[in-house]
């Protein structure tokens, strides 16, 4: 098996291996080394990465014992090759990784909150409890946990017999375990039973800060960030509240404020814009009604292309147009790089707008769909769109 050493010195970035096994992989090469200072994926924790004589070793796994190490050029069988950490990446998950640890403890002492579940991803950590806390509950453990840390409390690594848990106050106990456990102590605070690296004191981990927490099945999901990360999440959200302020002319305190005012105001816009959209809609549909194609029954057929127009107008002006029971009327309007239409037929008609909905897709490329009186879709925007919406109106008395 691997010679794990950073099971015994966390601290260690690089070490001098020798290469047992080299095979073609879909990581690119799996090396074996006889010994390892990269930890491999596991227990929530990410995996190292760094480089392998020179290449570069992007994951590492564990299987059966050995640490399987994934490097874009192979290496030779026997070689002595320097396995180097990319040692900013191994500090960041240590971070996380003891944060997280502090963090269970303080809601389990204050609050009786158990974390039953744990992943760490890229700028993203966070634990599940079995139990719901609040938003007070929460700046509590938060604060006992950056306590902890400035404290600057010595982290442990010892292995014990299974037989000696019952003598530890763990926050939790895994029963099932047995033989020689690695034990983590925080010094005056959590014990628990890891596989993964950790700073050799609190300190190292900086900073512990809840960005948000939410409801999650019986209890709660809390999202946090632990040391660098936190501290680059602080400053880059803190521009953007200052870029915010820039743009409403007050001050970062009054952003919100500022948000809200402009959403009513917005809101307030948005009210009146419909009202005028609807009244211009009143005089605009009896003008495209009286350009339309009339059949022998005197049903109107028209489509009418729209070039300033959102989803909602749309389908306001096919109401206004549908208004008598003896039309049938398509509006499309452009979207970006997209086309959409809207097809209705009174019921008075005879047409189905399902059938018409095929015409138009056969027509602008698209897909789409609906009922007999009602149908809806779409395609990819062309440049003859608007001819594509003559061709339409022609067709529509066809069928």
């Amino acid at each position: 098996m691997t010679e794990k050493l950073y099971e015994q010195d966390s601290l260690l970035r690089s070490c001098t291996a020798t290469v047992k096994s080299c095979t073609e992989a879909k990581k690119g090469f799996a090396v074996v080394l006889d010994r390892t200072v990269f930890f491999p994926e596991g227990g929530g924790q990410l995996s190292d990465r760094g480089t392998l004589g020179g290449t570069k070793m992007t994951y590492a796994a564990e299987r059966d014992g050995d640490v399987i190490h994934y490097c874009e050029q192979p290496l030779d069988v026997g070689a002595q090759v320097e396995a180097v950490l990319d040692w900013q990446a191994r500090l960041d998950h240590m971070q996380q990784h003891a944060g997280e640890h502090i963090l269970s403890h303080a809601v389990w002492k204050l609050f009786g909150a158990n974390n039953v579940g744990f992943h760490m991803g890229e700028r993203l950590v966070t634990i599940d409890l079995d139990k719901e806390l609040t938003a007070a509950e929460l700046a509590r453990a938060e604060d006992y946990t950056n306590e902890e840390i400035w404290e600057d409390k010595p982290i442990t690594v010892s292995y014990l017999p299974h037989t000696a848990l019952p003598q530890l106050v763990m926050r939790k106990k895994n029963e099932k375990l047995t033989g020689t456990l690695r034990i983590v102590t925080v010094e005056g605070g959590d014990i628990c039973t890891c596989c993964g690296t950790h700073p050799t004191r609190t300190g190292m981990v900086g900073l512990v800060r809840i960005n948000r927490y939410y409801h999650h099945k019986d209890g709660s999901r809390v999202e946090f960030l632990c040391g660098r990360w936190a501290l680059e999440d602080a400053r880059s959200k803190n521009e953007y509240i200052w870029q915010a302020g820039h743009l409403l002319s007050m001050k970062p305190e009054n952003v919100p404020q500022g948000i809200s005012k402009l959403q009513e105001e917005l809101a307030a816009q948005g009210e009146r814009l419909k009202v005028q959209t609807a009244r211009l809609y009143e005089l605009l549909a009896p003008q495209i009604l009286a350009q339309a194609d009339t059949d022998e029954d005197g049903i109107k057929y028209v489509a009418v292309a729209q070039e300033d127009c959102s989803a909602a107008d749309a389908k306001l002006l096919l109401n206004k147009l549908l208004a008598g029971e003896r039309t049938v009327a398509a509006v499309v309007y452009r979207s970006g790089e997209r086309v959409n239409y809207v097809l209705g037929c009174g019921s008075g008609t005879g047409a189905d707008c399902r059938v018409l909905c095929q015409l138009a897709g056969e027509l602008f490329g698209g897909k789409g769909g609906g009922s007999q009186s009602f149908a809806q879709g779409g395609g990819a925007y062309r440049e003859e769109w608007q001819q594509q919406v003559r061709d339409l109106q022609k067709s529509l008395r066809k069928h």
